[in-house]
């Protein structure tokens, strides 16, 4: 396993700065958000992907993930909600294929950068429509999506969070299922697991292969609040274990958002003791 760290935790300061900032903490790669203030994929240009290949180049960080999970450019404004939406399961056509187009725009830059996975949500249940209608809607953008990813050779990982439409393991794992496309896996966020009270055994064996990239933080209580890895109630050394007996050998990323104005404290406190954890 590699460790990462999300450059969303960086909104104060520009992505490429932020690059440079991960890499001198010691971090081997980095999560790039396609959102403002960074890629955001509506309005990002050749020119800034050429920019941050060199950073990467210059720093040896690889690209460990495409965050696009979020559309907080789609409104222009800072207010951060609603954050996931449009979704690609929005009512709305006109929405929901803007969430698809921009969705294969995040695959172009995925490419370009060399990134190996897109990470999506599902987005949120809207009222007076029936989950299950939604779930129709969610599979057929993801049908497009997955099309248009495999010829980039991108995977997709979806990311469940309590509150969203796909919010557990065993939906997710239905969802893999029934589309059952070698591109469609899980964005694991483990830190949305422990808040649900899901068993790390089953959701980590269930998922298996699928894993595609793995998000941390850390958690007290049931309390959906990123914290620094060590100072909530998790059991990184279990978890870890765990994905390395089955298999899982690709990029977790400490996903801290909640520390814009200390994003460099809270990477270096959170390497200091994620690199304590026994190999």
């Amino acid at each position: 396993m590699r460790l990462s760290f999300s450059a969303n935790a960086f909104v104060k300061r520009p992505v490429f700065e932020a690059v440079e900032r991960i890499a001198a903490v010691g971090y081997d790669s980095v999560e790039l958000l396609a959102d403002v203030p960074h890629l955001y994929a509506d309005s990002v240009s050749d020119a800034d992907l050429e920019k941050m290949r060199a950073v990467l180049n210059k720093t040896g960080l690889k690209v460990a993930n495409i965050n696009a999970n979020t559309a907080v450019g789609f409104y222009g404004r800072t207010f951060w909600e609603p954050l996931f939406e449009p979704s690609l399961a929005h009512p709305d056509p006109d929405l929901r294929q803007w969430r698809i187009e921009y969705s294969k725009k995040c695959v172009d830059i995925a490419a370009s950068l060399g990134a190996p996975t897109v990470s999506v949500t599902s987005g949120r249940p809207i009222a007076g429509i029936l989950p299950e209608e939604s779930m129709t809607l969610l599979r057929c953008s993801l049908r497009e999506v997955l099309k248009y990813a495999a010829e980039k050779s991108v995977r997709i990982g979806i990311e469940y969070e309590p509150g969203l439409l796909i919010e557990r393991s065993e939906e997710l794992v239905e969802l893999i299922s029934v589309i059952d496309s070698p591109w469609l896996g899980a964005n694991l966020d483990l830190g949305h697991s422990h808040v649900l009270g899901e068993d790390p055994e089953t959701v980590i064996s269930g998922l298996g292969p699928r894993i595609f990239h793995v998000h941390i933080e850390d958690i007290k209580g049931v309390k959906h609040y990123h914290l620094i890895p060590g100072t909530g109630d998790m059991d990184f050394p279990k978890l870890f274990a765990l994905l390395k007996r089955h298999g899982y050998d690709g990029f977790v990323t400490v996903e801290l958002y909640t520390y814009p104005d200390r994003p460099e404290q809270a990477a270096t406190e959170a390497l200091e003791y994620l690199r304590n954890i026994p190999a």
